[in-house]
């Protein structure tokens, strides 16, 4: 994770995140150089069912021990991680707990159900909500209204590495 660090230091006035797939959040924030941003988790460890949230509280506990206060986009009912039914009250759990709450639809590159996104924002209320999967300059405007954020890749990429400039000039205009 020295690359982050490498990244700070080249381009100083850059927002700088990091997504450390595999790891757990608490083990990213303890191991990244402070000066990022942010950080991606794709499992925040919210559970709809409990008063308590133990994944949330080692993850707070390591941003004090390490005296980081960037952001913190946490998934919930993200891919491949476990089926969130209560996705309301999963929001408002999520709130208390992540600064941007980060969903995506079912698959990398596979766009997120409206009803989906929109029960998880009616829980998170004004919180901010990121997607992070499916999004085109094709269906952006249909989520303009419930996400602050979307990270996206696949959706304007050419190819794995690289990024299709052409889908990237129309992802801008359609959320300008």
């Amino acid at each position: 994770m020295e690359i982050s660090g490498q990244v700070v230091e080249a381009f100083p006035d850059w927002w700088v995140g990091v997504n450390c797939l595999g790891k757990k959040p608490e083990e990213v924030v303890a191991r990244i150089d402070p000066r990022v941003s942010g950080i991606w988790a794709d499992n925040a460890g919210i559970n709809e069912y409990e008063t308590n949230q133990p994944a949330a509280e080692k993850f707070r506990q390591a941003c004090q021990d390490q005296r980081w206060n960037g952001l913190y986009f946490g998934g919930v009912a993200f891919k491949y991680q476990r089926e969130v039914k209560e996705l309301e009250q999963a929001g408002r759990i999520a709130a208390q707990h992540i600064d941007v709450v980060t969903t995506s639809g079912p698959g990398t590159g596979k766009s997120a159900p409206r009803a989906k996104i929109a029960a998880l924002k009616r829980g998170l209320g004004e919180s901010p909500l990121a997607i992070a999967s499916g999004i085109t300059p094709e269906n952006v405007t249909d989520y303009l209204d419930l996400a602050t954020c979307f990270l996206v890749a696949t959706g304007i990429s050419s190819s794995f590495t690289e990024l299709d400039p052409a889908r990237v000039k129309a992802l801008m205009k359609a959320v300008a």
